[in-house]
C-alpha cells in the first residue's frame, strides 16, 4: 500500500506538472536548520503542487533538514578555511543550492574567514526571539510571569552561593549561544574595566559548566519532575529561542518551560533565505528567487506558526502556540537583497563583533598554548590620545593582563619581549617560558611589568618571528590550539638578522601540518607595516594580521583573532 501510495503521489504531481504547460526540470536543493524545514517543506509541497515553474520549466525542490553547523562547516572546507570552535564538514555534508540557517550570524562568521564567500539574495523568512528558559516553578521564583527578569538580574547570579545552573548550547556551534554571548558581553561591559571583566569571566565560566554541543542536549538537562530536588539539581535556566520552549512544551513534559523575554532583547535568530555563490545557472538561480517569493508570501505565515516561528515583522500565524508572556509581536528583523552584509538581518553586528565574542568563550573555556610576544622597541613609547595619552606600551600591558585574566586553567602562557640585541645579539628575551596557568599566572602577571620600552631599541622582528614559532613548535601538544602572538607597532629593523628573503625560506622549512603552529601578529598604530605582516603571515597556513589602528582598540583585536582561524589578513 505504501508503495501505491508513494507512486500514485508522483504520478499526481507529474500529471499536475504536465497540466501547468511547463516542460524539463530544474531540481533545487534546500538545506534549512531543522526546527523551520517542516514550514519550508510545506511552502514548497503547496507551490510544486500547483506547478512551480520558471520560464516554462518546471521546478523540483528537495528539503532536506541539516544543522546549520554542519552546513558551514562544509562551506568551510570548499573555500579551505575553518571557524574557531568548528571545523570542516566530512565530504557526506554538500554545500546545497540554498541554504537557511536559523541566523545570519553564521553567513558573517563565514564571511570573515572566507572572502570568496558571497550569498546573494539573502532575506530574513522567519525569526524567534532568544529567550531566558526557564523551570516554571524556579520562574516562580523570580516573580515570573509579572516580573521580567532583567541581564543585571541574571549576572548578578553569577558568583553568588546559591547561583543559579545555568547553561547554554556553545557558542561557536549554536546561534543562540552566540546571541547570548552578545548579550552578556555588552551588558558585562557596564562599568570600570577590571570589574566588567570579573563579570564576564564569571558569567563564561559558570555557562561553561553546563554547556552542550547540540540544543536537544541541553534541553534534556531540565528538570523532568516537580521534586525539590530534582529542581535544585537540574538545569535551571539557559538561553535559547522561542521556538524551543513551544517545541519543548509541545511534548507535555511534567515541568514546562517558562519564556523569559530579557531586556535589552538579545540578537534574535532571523533565518536567512540564502541563495549559494554556486548557483549561477539561470533557471536555477531564478527557481531559488521564486521559491523565496512563496516563503515570504500570506500563507507562508501559518506555516511557520505550526513550526513554533514568527514571520519576520514579529508577528505569528494561526496554530501558533505562544508561551506564557510571550509579546503579540516582537521587534522586526530587517532583511537584506545584497551579499556584502551576509544579511542585515544579523541587527548590524559586524563580523569582528562575531569573532571577540568567540574569541572570549574560547579563551575562557577551552584549554590552548600560546606565546605571547612583545615589542619594546623605543617607538613603543609613543603616546596614544585615545587613551588619555598613556604610551603604546602601557596600552598593550593592560591588554594583555586583561587577555591573561581571561584565560581559563586549561591555558599553558609564555611571554617574550622583543627589540633589538636584549639577550646578547638576540633580539628577544624569554620573561616567562610556556607555563600552565594553575600554576604560572602570578608569575605571568608580573612579567607584564618588564614589557616598557627600550630607549632607542630597534624591532628584530623576522628574528623573532621564527624563534617564536620554534618554540611553539618545539613542544607541540595535541588537542590544544599551539600558538604565538605576536604585538609590534613598526617593521623590521635589524640589518645583523635575516632578511625577509630568509625568514619566508626558513617558515616554509619548519612547517609540520603534523603539528601546525598559529601565527597571529596584531599591528598596533598607523605606523606599522601592514604589507610585511601580511607577507609574513601568508607564509604560515591559518595564520593572521589584525591591525589595531586605534592601539586602545587592542583588547578587542585580541579577542578578535582568538575568534577567528584563518585571521584578517
Amino acid at each position: 500500500m505504501a508503495i501505491v501510495v508513494v507512486i500514485a503521489g508522483t504520478w499526481l504531481g507529474y500529471q499536475q506538472l504536465s497540466d501547468s504547460g511547463c516542460t524539463g526540470s530544474v531540481r533545487l536543493t534546500v538545506a534549512a536548520a531543522p526546527e523551520i524545514t517542516p514550514a519550508v517543506q510545506r511552502v514548497a509541497q503547496q507551490w510544486t503542487t500547483a506547478g512551480a515553474e520558471v520560464g516554462g520549466t518546471c521546478v523540483a525542490v528537495d528539503v532536506t533538514d541539516e544543522l546549520p553547523a554542519d552546513i558551514a562547516g562544509a562551506v568551510s572546507r570548499e573555500h579551505d578555511v575553518a571557524l574557531a570552535g568548528l571545523g570542516t564538514a566530512p565530504e557526506t555534508v554538500q554545500v546545497p543550492d540554498v541554504w537557511i540557517p536559523d541566523s545570519s550570524t553564521w553567513l558573517l562568521r563565514l564571511q570573515s574567514e572566507a572572502s570568496g564567500f558571497k550569498p546573494t539574495n539573502v532575506a530574513s523568512i522567519a525569526q524567534s526571539p532568544v529567550v531566558l528558559a526557564m523551570p516554571e516553578p524556579v520562574a516562580k521564583n523570580f516573580g515570573w510571569p509579572e516580573k521580567k527578569m532583567s541581564w543585571e538580574a541574571l549576572l548578578g547570579q553569577f558568583g553568588t552561593e546559591n547561583a543559579l545552573q545555568v547553561g547554554i548550547v556553545d557558542p561557536t556551534r549554536d546561534a543562540s549561544g552566540l546571541s547570548s554571548l552578545l548579550a552578556i558581553g555588552a551588558m558585562a561591559g557596564n562599568g570600570n574595566k577590571q570589574q566588567a571583566l570579573l563579570k564576564k569571566t564569571q558569567a563564561l565560566t559558570a555557562l561553561a559548566e553546563n554547556d552542550s554541543s547540540l540544543r536537544d542536549e541541553l534541553l534534556a538537562q531540565f528538570p523532568k519532575s516537580g521534586d525539590a530536588n530534582d529542581l535544585g539539581n537540574s538545569l535551571q535556566a539557559a538561553p535559547l529561542s522561542e521556538e524551543d520552549v513551544v517545541a519543548y512544551n509541545a511534548q507535555r513534559p511534567a515541568v514546562q518551560l517558562s519564556a523569559l523575554y530579557l531586556d535589552p532583547a538579545p540578537v534574535p535568530l532571523d533565518y536567512p533565505y540564502s541563495i549559494m555563490p554556486q548557483v549561477v545557472e539561470s533557471e536555477k538561480a531564478a527557481a531559488a528567487t521564486a521559491l523565496l517569493a512563496q516563503l515570504t508570501g500570506a500563507s507562508a505565515k501559518d506555516a511557520l506558526a505550526g513550526s513554533g516561528l514568527r514571520a519576520p515583522d514579529g508577528t505569528y500565524g494561526a496554530g501558533f502556540q505562544a508561551p506564557v508572556g510571550a509579546p503579540a509581536a516582537s521587534p522586526a528583523v530587517k532583511t537584506s537583497g545584497g551579499s556584502s552584509e551576509g544579511g542585515s538581518a544579523g541587527s548590524g553586528i559586524s563580523g569582528g563583533v562575531l569573532s571577540q565574542a568567540v574569541g572570549s568563550w574560547i579563551a575562557t573555556t577551552l584549554p590552548g598554548r600560546v606565546l605571547a610576544v612583545f615589542d619594546v622597541s623605543g617607538s613603543m613609547e609613543k603616546p596614544v590620545p585615545t587613551a588619555g595619552n598613556q604610551s603604546r606600551a602601557t596600552v598593550t600591558q593592560e591588554a594583555a593582563r586583561g587577555g591573561l585574566a581571561l584565560f581559563n586553567n586549561k591555558w599553558a602562557v609564555g611571554v617574550w619581549r622583543f627589540s633589538t640585541k636584549l639577550d646578547g645579539s638576540l633580539p628577544y628575551k624569554e620573561l616567562v617560558p610556556i607555563t600552565p596557568l594553575t600554576n604560572g599566572r602570578q608569575k605571568l602577571q608580573e612579567s607584564i611589568d618588564d614589557l616598557d620600552p627600550v630607549p632607542l631599541g630597534d624591532t628584530g622582528l623576522y628574528d623573532t618571528v621564527l624563534a617564536a614559532y620554534k618554540k611553539v613548535q618545539e613542544k607541540w601538544a595535541p588537542g590544544r590550539s599551539n600558538s604565538v602572538i605576536l604585538f609590534t607597532d613598526g617593521e623590521n629593523q635589524n640589518p645583523d638578522g635575516l632578511n625577509e628573503d630568509q625568514l619566508l625560506a626558513e617558515l616554509k622549512k619548519v612547517q609540520d601540518p603534523r603539528r601546525p603552529v598559529r601565527l597571529v601578529l596584531i599591528g598596533i598604530g598607523n605606523e606599522v607595516n601592514e604589507n610585511e605582516l601580511k607577507t609574513i603571515s601568508k607564509a604560515v597556513k591559518g595564520s593572521g594580521v589584525f591591525i589595531a589602528e586605534d592601539p586602545a582598540r587592542i583588547s578587542d583585536i585580541f579577542l578578535e583573532a582568538i575568534g577567528t582561524r584563518t585571521g584578517a589578513s
